[in-house]
């Protein structure tokens, strides 16, 4: 999950096309701080990891549902800091999906590209994450692409396979290089408009650090797009001590706690 969430602290400055359009800026900012992306990463890999990885849909939404409504809680943000549909949610008595195709169900998915042995269990536990809230089908094709993606990633399949599976499995267009994506791209926070920019980032990349450099300069929803390019590069690429002791450095307390649990989950498994 660190490259969600070093994508989220770096791509975060150059929101709202505040970005170079280029591949050459300083990787961290005077300024960079975690958003929502981070939180909500965060919280559904806690609501995962209580709820046990061979949960079953009952248990595991009922639980991410409670981990996302926590941190909610805990970390309010400034005005913005969520969707507009995410924060009614949030604030809820009884939380229903909103029918939403936002971009922040592909945002917050990384750990399910982990957690599981399968493809179909990831896609599943994916899918579930989104459905609590991004329930229409694009919200839900997101999520599921997203943690595919890693999965793909970290269990060594090749990237033009990877691309192939995207395209015909969830049909985003990936026919577009960066450098066609660029000039035009704009602030947008549809997964529809925002997942096949960030495969494509990484598609293109020779490194986690290049991935992301990729992604950064495309511009649009920049933190979110980094978070989920970020994601699917660390299942390739790794992430270095060096960049994993900067992102712990940015965190408060209680998200490097659940850090450090997902981790040892992993080498416990």
């Amino acid at each position: 999950m660190y490259g969600a969430i070093l994508g989220d602290i770096i791509g975060e400055p150059y929101e709202f096309e505040q970005g170079p359009r280029s591949k050459d800026f300083p990787l961290f900012c005077e300024r960079p701080v975690f958003t929502d992306d981070s939180l909500m990463t965060i919280a559904i890999c806690q609501g995962v990891l209580e709820a046990g990885v061979d949960a079953g849909e009952d248990r595991m939404k009922e639980s991410m549902i409670t981990s996302m409504r926590r941190w909610g809680e805990r970390h309010p943000l400034p005005a913005g800091g969520y969707g507009r549909g995410f924060a009614r949610w949030l604030r809820s008595k009884n939380p229903e999906p909103y029918n939403s195709w936002g971009n922040g169900s592909a945002m917050r998915v990384a750990a399910t590209g982990w957690l599981f042995d399968t493809l179909e269990r990831t896609r599943q536990v994916a899918r579930w994450s989104a459905e609590v809230t991004h329930n229409h089908p694009e919200g839900i094709k997101g999520a599921e692409s997203v943690a595919s993606v890693i999965w793909m990633a970290r269990n060594g399949s090749p990237k033009d396979k990877i691309k192939s599976f995207v395209e015909s499995e969830f049909n985003y267009d990936l026919s577009r290089t960066c450098d066609q994506i660029r000039p035009n791209y704009y602030h947008v926070e549809s997964c529809q408009e925002t997942v096949p920019e960030a495969i494509t980032a990484f598609l293109e990349g020779d490194s986690f650090e290049d991935v992301i450099r990729n992604a950064v300069s495309l511009g649009g929803d920049c933190d979110t797009l980094t978070a989920i390019a970020g994601s699917i590069a660390e299942g390739r690429y790794g992430v270095s001590d060096e960049l994993k002791q900067e992102c712990r450095s940015r965190l408060n307390d209680d998200l490097r706690e659940v850090l450090t649990r997902f981790e040892n989950c992993l080498e416990l498994s």
